[in-house]
């Protein structure tokens, strides 16, 4: 948990679920159709992509919102860089094209790299960063009367001392942020490809089966003013370099510890450090665990089949059913097995060994009141037992646990699924297909059931210099299971973090040179509710007022976002809307974003396929 415990005035054991709050779909949502379409499509099919790739390129953000909140940038299916104007009011977007990105050729002779979606990023809303995807980068600059200029275009250094490809590889900008009045760093990250891999590409997808994929990931500096174009490409100064097995999902810099962080499923190492090498440990080394009450060091023996239980039970709504193993040749008329209202007799005569004992228990008084039957009829009708017999001083009983009938399981797993399910079938009343509970959580919540919702990561934290901050060499190791990142265009850095079934908000402060994580709110049963939205592409979240789930979205299957809104401590509720976002005509959603209205209001931008989407007011803490 980032190394922090929890605020337990923060949490709420008594919450109950999500109630649906009604939000008028005309009121919140306006859609614009794109004249300048992007594409999610794979921009090469002569490499083959690993499945970090594949990951990478789902939760890919082709939206960049401007630091002032105003704009936003994009790159086309063409290549052209689309700036998305919203200073209007009412709000209405004007798309104009800054640049077209001379589109990248590729031959024969070219090197079968894959190449990465174009990107853009804000430095300021005069400064736009864009690369075609195959290893160039722009510099553009806005001018006050709207034109665009070229200020300067480059590529990554080829050092060919280390062995590494004869061209600058394809590259994503993940951000762009100042350092200083006069320097700008942009962060990109490229798959790592040296010589040796280059024949092994070439030879196709079907015959290709190259070493464990890494990432390098770049810091490259910028010093302003920059001189104007040129003909020429320029490499860009490399300020740091790092390694690592996946993409980074976040990054961002912090000015006050004058760090950049990291985020991603593996540590991001110098690159001059070897790759951590996995020890698999040989048979002889593999120590066995101990079972309860097992002495390992007692003398060695011929180990049988495993113990059975004493005996096995399972429950419905009415009836606990329990099950005593006896050896097969036992004659009926020596298994003697009394009720009476309050306690259970079962003994069974014969030769008792260790390994196969025989049931005796005496009267023994089950856990609640029953009926006397081959059966236990439960009188407390729905009442789930947690164990069979209620425990005795100085009587050592075996507590075994229920076996679950297969239709529970089933039950549950139906549970888990009926929100999305209902997308389809359409069951609600309010026509949304969203289904017809009042609250999300209706029924027992599984604390298991969310173990796919998050995203387990490692923070990695880098000086300006490329060196490793002392205070951030014990935290690299840490995982951290993550349920949402900030919504782009929000201020400050938060993670929203999975605890047991909710969601716990860990806001980034500085004290003293060094970051310390706080708990700062608290969304319940958060990793319960996502674990259901199987087409889930962005979370993001607004720390102190809700969480977005955005579902993908296609032609066929109608995308929508899930809002959970944020409920002070004790609530036993909190809101949930939901809204159809993508899918139709919209297609697939690529991109997510907030920008500020005249009001000063956070408005939400989603960029599909074929509209741009605006979603109003569904953050205002009247809704």
């Amino acid at each position: 948990m980032l190394g922090y415990s929890p605020n337990r005035s923060l949490l709420n054991p008594k919450f109950d679920g999500y109630k649906l709050h009604a939000v008028s779909q005309e009121d919140v949502v306006a859609a614009y159709p794109l004249e300048y379409k992007p594409t999610q499509s794979t921009v090469s099919a002569r490499a083959p992509v690993s499945f970090q790739e594949v990951q990478s390129r789902i939760r890919h953000n082709h939206l960049s919102v401007s630091p002032e909140g105003s704009m936003a940038v994009y790159v086309d299916s063409e290549f052209r860089v689309i700036l998305i104007d919203l200073h209007s009011e009412p709000l209405s977007p004007v798309f104009t094209v800054l640049y077209d990105i001379p589109q990248p050729m590729q031959t024969s002779s070219t090197e079968a790299f894959q190449k990465e979606y174009p990107s853009a990023v804000f430095l300021t809303s005069h400064i736009v960063f864009a690369s075609d995807g195959n290893g160039t980068l722009y510099t553009l600059n806005i001018g006050p009367d709207g034109a665009c200029h070229v200020v300067g275009t480059y590529d990554i250094p080829v050092n060919a001392a280390e062995n590494i490809s004869v061209s600058s590889p394809p590259f994503r900008i993940h951000s762009a942020v100042h350092t200083s009045d006069d320097t700008a760093v942009v962060l990109l990250s490229a798959r790592r490809c040296d010589r040796s891999e280059e024949a092994k590409l070439t030879r196709g997808p079907g015959n290709w089966k190259g070493p464990q994929v890494e990432f390098d990931i770049y810091a490259a500096r910028f010093k302003f003013p920059l001189s104007g174009p040129g003909d020429d490409i320029l490499p860009m100064d490399i300020v740091w370099h790092r390694r690592g097995a996946d993409v980074p999902s976040y990054t961002t810099y912090d000015p006050t510890l004058r760090a950049f962080l990291l985020t991603g499923a593996s540590v991001y190492r110098p690159r001059h450090e070897a790759q951590p090498s996995t020890y698999n440990p040989t048979p002889d080394e593999i120590a066995p665990i101990p079972s309860k009450d097992e002495n390992l060091d007692a003398p060695s023996h011929p180990r049988g089949p495993p113990k059975p239980p004493p005996y096995a039970w399972t429950q419905d709504g009415t009836e606990v059913t329990l099950a005593f193993p006896l050896p097969a040749l036992t004659d009926k008329a020596n298994v003697n097995v009394h009720f009476s209202s309050h306690t259970l007799t079962v003994l069974v005569s014969g030769n008792s060994t260790e390994s196969s004992p025989l049931p005796r228990y005496t009267a023994t008084r089950p856990l609640g009141p029953h009926h006397a039957h081959h059966e236990l009829l439960d009188q407390n009708e729905g009442t789930r037992w947690p164990q069979v017999f209620e425990p005795v001083p100085n009587v050592q009983i075996e507590e075994v646990t229920e076996t679950m009938d297969p239709s529970e399981l089933y039950n549950i797993r139906e549970h888990l699924e009926k929100y999305t399910a209902a997308l389809h079938e359409g069951t609600d009343a309010s026509g949304l297909g969203i289904g017809t509970g009042v609250s999300t959580l209706e029924g027992d919540m599984e604390e298991d059931v969310d173990a796919e919702s998050g995203n387990l990561v490692r923070l990695t934290w880098v000086s300006e210099d490329g060196s490793t901050p002392a205070w951030a060499k014990e935290q690299a190791e840490n995982l951290v299971d993550i349920l949402s990142l900030p919504l782009p265009g929000t201020s400050g850095v938060s993670f929203v973090v999975r605890h047991t079934v909710d969601g716990l908000v860990y806001t980034l402060t500085a004290e003293s040179g060094t970051p310390v994580w706080k708990h700062t709110n608290t969304f319940s049963a958060l990793a319960f509710v996502l674990a259901s939205k199987r087409d889930r592409r962005f979370t993001y979240h607004e720390p102190s007022k809700a969480v977005h789930a955005f579902e993908s979205g296609s032609a066929d299957y109608g995308g929508h976002l899930y809002a959970y809104m944020s409920a002070p401590p004790g609530e036993r509720q909190a809101k949930e809307a939901i809204l159809k976002v993508g899918g139709g005509d919209s297609g697939s959603i690529l991109g997510v974003g907030a920008v500020q209205d005249s009001r000063g209001q956070l408005v939400v931008l989603c960029l599909c396929e074929g509209e741009l989407i605006i979603l109003r007011d569904i953050l205002n803490d009247g809704n």
